[in-house]
This record gives C-alpha cells, structure tokens and sequence, in this order.
C-alpha cells in the first residue's frame, strides 16, 4: 500500500576496490573519471575518460559514449560517482558500476 514510501533499489552495481580492479580487466569496459578536469590532471586511474559530473553538457557527452559497454564510474570519494551511476543508469546504460570509496581508496597507482 505504501510502496512509493519504500526506497527505490540502485540501478547500478557498488564495488569494492577489489572488485572494481578486477572488473576492470574486461577489454571492453569503460572507465569514467567523473571529478573536475584538474583532479583528473593530478592523477587518475590508467585508461580513464575525464567527464565532469557537475558540467552542464555531462548528459549530452556521456549520451554519445557506447551504451552496449559496461560502464565503471569513479571520483575522489564516492560521491560524485554515485550521482553520475544514477544518472548514467537512468540514461539507458544497462551496466554500470561505482567505485564505493573513490580514489581514496584505490590501492593501485594512479597515472598523469
């Protein structure tokens, strides 16, 4: 009867950094850096495509990445990622993953 008063369940996966490592051995995956270019500029996870969650055009450029791909989405703590998996999710990528923790947590080396 109350449904609507029950949270809805996430349209995307959370992993651990382990997990997130290990997911990311797919050769087709893609991997999203979501913070602000220059955060991206000081180091990030190698292979990574910079789109800024908090830009106005970040619906517009992620619309023309390849939907099909598995899509592993990441910031400095986890926060930002979560709001870009959500709106990833809800832009039609069927498979999209959050790394709980961010950079913060990575315990491999980042690249420049």
């Amino acid at each position: 009867m109350f449904d609507f008063l029950k949270p809805k369940p996430t349209a995307y996966q959370n992993l651990s950094p382990e997990q997130f490592a290990a997911a990311l051995r797919q050769p087709e995956a893609l991997l999203l850096d979501v913070r602000r270019p220059e955060e991206f500029a000081g180091g990030h996870l190698p292979g990574a495509l910079n789109v800024e969650v908090t830009a106005p055009d970040f619906a517009r450029r992620v619309a023309t990445l390849d939907h099909s791909r598995p899509v592993y989405v990441y910031c400095r703590s986890g926060a930002r990622s979560a709001t870009a998996a959500r709106q990833l999710s809800e832009a039609g990528f069927p498979a999209v993953a959050h790394l709980v923790g961010g950079v913060l947590d990575w315990p491999g080396q980042l690249v420049r």
